[in-house]
């Protein structure tokens, strides 16, 4: 696991701010309240502009919400930031059945026109042991 996300340090300085908000944090806050998630960042560092951060950071915010709100208590759930070349791609998944609202919420959508603003984009959905997000947003 690599010390810092993309998602991570202070946009355009490549430097953590205890003012910005962190993917690495936020994981951290689910896993103190007693969700079980790991965090992965594979990829060498590199400085993606302002609003494409804090939309990764807005996916697995709105992602891991998701899990505590509908999955089961103990799912085992992961994030992962892959940084490449030309993207970064951000995965949060959790394991068990996952019951998602029936009225569709607005957290999907959120992330979908968010993402869509900076030129990414979204997958969302079940999978075969559980719950998938997964989201490419351009370097």
């Amino acid at each position: 696991m690599a010390s810092s996300a993309s998602c991570a340090t202070t946009p355009g300085t490549g430097r953590r701010s205890r003012h910005w908000p962190t993917c690495r944090t936020r994981v951290e806050q689910v896993r103190a309240a007693g969700l079980p998630v790991d965090l992965s960042v594979t990829g060498e560092p590199r400085h993606l502009p302002l609003l494409r951060e804090l939309a990764a950071y807005r996916v697995v915010r709105e992602a891991l919400t998701n899990v505590v709100k509908h999955a089961p208590p103990d799912s085992p759930t992961s994030v992962t930031l892959t940084r490449e070349t030309k993207a970064l791609q951000v995965v949060v998944s959790n394991r068990g059945e996952t019951a998602p609202r029936e009225d569709g919420g607005r957290g999907l959508i959120g992330m979908r026109e968010r993402l869509a603003a900076v030129g990414g984009t979204l997958s969302a959905g079940p999978v075969e042991d559980g719950w998938r997000v997964e989201a490419r947003i351009p370097a």
